[in-house]
């Protein structure tokens, strides 16, 4: 297909009117404001007729160049060829955006010549800033399909960071979508939008005669694309508009629930929707690129007032978007609004700017059942998540107005129903079939386990049946019926995550999280283990088994299929990322620090030299080039050097757990998620959740010793005990309802002679546990300091079964 001819006249008035490489065509005794206002609307008349013709058409499929032959040019034998991006060249430009807006919120009230004044009426044309946004909206949507190498890159770093643009363009959609004290606006398009670029000095308001034959032949041009008669010669005058000022009145139950947007995108008119796609993708494109410090301590270019008021508008857009359906003419405006709604979520995520209840607020009085939404999630094409209707597509892409107790249970749906179409398939015919039977040695778990287990694949959803080795070579005593399958999980996950073995590396914070190491790839076989140790985290989810470790953020986010950006390193090298920040803001010549596009890895000793960019070596850091440097060195650590470990990991992950099912979770909750969080146990939780058996009941004296021992001791002590009777030293992630089996305390009676009674003499046996069962086997203790001598003991020998 080729660029319809209605694109070329685009092309064609954008460069006519572009005479110099800064300046549109000379309007000098003239009234430049009616140029502009005609520009604009006959290139936005212009670019609506092109999109509707090409929005449904694969760019593979649109020759965007036009080659004219010397018949065309009159030049000889030589052909030229001519793009059409390169025809829009202009709009790109700063300039052109800063006299279209010097030229906004000025009215242009036409008069009519005396002797025509007794049969003409006055009218009257503004430039406001909605025809603007509508200019570059249009613009937008143009080099988004018809620029195949860089979209609309180019536009975006012009809109980004001319001054002031992007607070104008918030202001006029805050007077609109959150009206003073909570009003809405009677008005059909959602208010008219009277904001000026600023206010023009009275002395700015006078009369101007159309004397330029040129520009007076363009206005008539102008006006035949735009459907409007030129008249006879006519004054001009101009006068301007205060804008207004607005506030969101926060006295409200749910300030967060922006009612103008309720409806989502089909909800607002068309000058509000071009709005909301300009802002939603230029403030995108500037997150990119805020850093923290800018952002909240600086807090440019917005108060962290404004950034909450920012979210929750997007918020709400997005979620209704979502729920009520969208047309194709808004995809584009859910596109940009969601990418930005993204940008500050996962920044909230990371420092938290934002209250909890400003993202749940849009789903508080509408979100499905637990199993409804996991359904519906599951069964949603893919092509479906804007123009239907859908709650799966909420789930989809904003999972964060669900609660994050609601998600686990929607994430254990998966699971169940996971499990349910393999029984279906005949892959669970019966329980114990086609289970996978292990030897492991205690002191080579991850080596035995390796071995074993790493050709498998997706068979590791089966149930693992284990056979612990003692150090002296010696079968254990006992049957797995889960118990020891889940204690060797977590015990090769100890191992295996421990930093001496090599594969992962704790980060420099305090939180002392995991990453993969970089000397992982010299390693024998170490790619290969990250992979099956990602297979070992799937299977721990998948079947509900806590961990005791954290992953770094960054690394999770590769897992999720997120791009990392510079902040994010504070939390992998807090040291790099201060020394980054150091440069970016440094006044003086950064030629005096010696830097270069290279970094220094060590491994056994030996010191390589990485090039950030091709001959980085022999490319100096100066304060031109300090941003590059900055995102370059970046990009290795957040990036480059972590991808093949987590591509890897993320193989071994999602043989088991389906993308889509992480997704449900930010960094922090894939955590929690994989972990249990505190590390602590909720000892009143427990106890409310526990049974007794063998005799014991709630009032028997040796459980109130019981419990009151289990309140004495450290969180640790606890965590090892819990570990001690179901494996895992983390409790349930919603609490003890949900442990399975429940933990049973069961009596174990042990006499004593009457002379040892007489004596004081307490019992000696020491407890014991069944992890397949949840259930803790206690003597009759009779003193609580005996108790807790004898569990302390039997917690910390780390002997299993064997210890009764």
């Amino acid at each position: 297909m080729e660029i319809p001819s209605v694109g070329w006249a685009i092309g064609n008035i954008i460069s006519l009117a572009t005479v110099s490489e800064t300046d549109f065509v000379d309007p000098q005794e003239s009234i430049p404001e009616m140029f502009y206002v005609l520009y604009v609307h006959v290139i936005v008349t212009l670019a609506e007729n092109l999109l509707s013709q090409v929005e449904n058409v694969r760019i593979q499929d649109v020759h965007l160049d036009f080659e004219a032959s010397s018949d065309d040019t009159g030049k000889g034998d030589h052909s030229v060829k001519i793009s059409f991006v390169e025809l829009l060249r202009p709009v790109c430009q700063q300039w052109h955006l800063a006299k279209l807006l010097a030229g906004s919120g000025k009215e242009i009230r036409v008069i009519a010549d005396k002797a025509k004044s007794t049969s003409s009426k006055k009218g009257s044309e503004t430039l406001e800033l909605f025809d603007i946004a509508r200019f570059y909206s249009c613009t937008l949507r143009i080099f988004c399909l018809l620029n195949p190498v860089v979209g609309t890159l180019p536009v975006l770093n012009m809109l980004s960071f001319c001054p002031g643009y992007i607070f104008s363009l918030w202001s006029s959609l805050e007077s609109v979508l959150l009206p003073e004290n909570g009003s809405t606006t009677n008005d059909s398009s959602h208010g008219s939008i009277k904001t000026s670029w600023h206010t023009r000095s009275p002395s700015e308001k006078k009369l101007k005669h159309l004397k330029n034959d040129g520009v007076s032949k363009w206005v008539n041009v102008l006006n035949k694309f735009s459907g409007k008669s030129a008249g006879p010669r006519e004054h001009v005058e101009c006068t301007s508009d205060q804008p207004g000022s607005s506030q969101v009145n926060e006295s409200t139950d749910d300030v967060w629930d922006v009612e103008t947007l309720r409806g989502g995108p089909v909800g607002v008119s068309k000058d509000v929707s071009c709005l909301l796609h300009l802002f939603c993708a230029t403030y995108a494109h500037l997150l990119v690129v805020l850093d923290d410090i800018q952002f909240y301590e600086k807090q440019v270019p917005f108060m962290l007032e404004k950034q909450r008021r920012i979210a929750s508008m997007l918020n709400t857009l997005v979620y209704n978007g979502l729920l009520r359906g969208t047309g194709p003419e808004n995809r584009q405006l859910m596109d940009s609004a969601i990418r930005c709604l993204h940008l500050l979520y996962e920044r909230d995520c990371r420092h938290p700017f934002c209250p909890s209840a400003l993202w749940l607020s849009p789903g508080r009085t509408s979100r499905p059942p637990i199993a409804f939404a996991a359904r519906t999630h599951e069964v949603l094409p893919a092509s479906d998540v804007f123009t239907s209707p859908s709650m799966g597509s909420v789930i989809t892409i904003t999972p964060h107005v669900f609660p994050f107790e609601e998600r686990v249970h929607v994430f254990r749906e998966f699971i169940s129903m996971d499990k349910a179409s393999r029984k279906m398939a005949g892959e669970v015919d019966a329980p114990g079939a086609r289970s996978i039977e292990i030897v492991v040695r205690r002191g080579h778990v991850v080596e035995d386990g390796f071995q074993q287990l790493n050709s498998i694949g997706n068979r590791l959803k089966s149930s693992i049946h284990v056979s612990f080795v003692n150090e002296s070579g010696l079968p254990e005593a006992g049957l797995d019926y889960g118990g020891l399958s889940k204690e060797f999980l977590t015990d090769i996950t100890k191992a295996a995550f421990a930093t001496e073995y090599g594969l992962f590396s704790q980060t420099t914070t305090s939180e002392r999280l995991l990453v993969p190491s970089p000397s992982a790839r010299h390693l024998e076989n170490g790619i290969q283990m990250i992979e099956f140790l990602g297979r070992i985290v799937g299977k721990a989810l998948y079947e509900g088994i806590l961990l005791e470790y954290s992953f770094s953020h960054v690394f999770i986010q590769k897992l999720l299929g997120r791009y990392s950006f510079i902040d994010e390193l504070s939390g992998l090298d807090p040291e790099l990322y201060r020394n980054l920040m150091y440069v970016k803001h440094y006044d003086g010549d950064l030629k005096e620090l010696c830097l270069d596009f290279t970094v220094t890895e060590e491994f056994c000793g030996k010191m390589s030299i990485i090039e950030l960019k091709a001959g980085g070596k022999d490319i100096s850091v100066t304060n031109e080039n300090k941003m590059q440097y900055i995102h370059a060195m970046a990009d290795y650590k957040l990036n480059r050097q972590i991808v093949p470990f987590s591509n890897a990991f993320y193989r071994g992950l999602t043989d088991l757990i389906s993308p889509a099912w992480l997704k449900l979770f930010n960094a922090h909750e894939f955590n929690q998620l994989l972990s249990g969080g505190n590390h602590d146990i909720d000892v009143d939780d427990l106890r409310r959740h526990t049974k007794y058996t063998g005799g014991y009941t709630e009032s028997s004296r040796t459980i109130k010793i019981f419990w009151e021992v289990m309140k004495g001791f450290e969180p640790s002590e606890r965590c090892m005990l819990l570990k001690f009777v179901t494996s895992c030293s983390r409790a349930p992630l919603l609490g003890f309802k949900y442990l399975q089996p429940t933990f049973i305390i069961h009596k174990v009676s042990c006499d004593t002679s009457l002379w040892a009674a007489i004596g004081g003499q307490d019992v000696e046996r020491l407890p014991s546990a069944s992890t397949c069962y949840n259930t803790l086997k206690l003597p009759t203790y009779k003193r609580a300091s005996t108790m807790r001598e004898k569990l302390l003991y039997a917690i910390t020998s780390n002997a299993g079964f064997e210890l009764s």
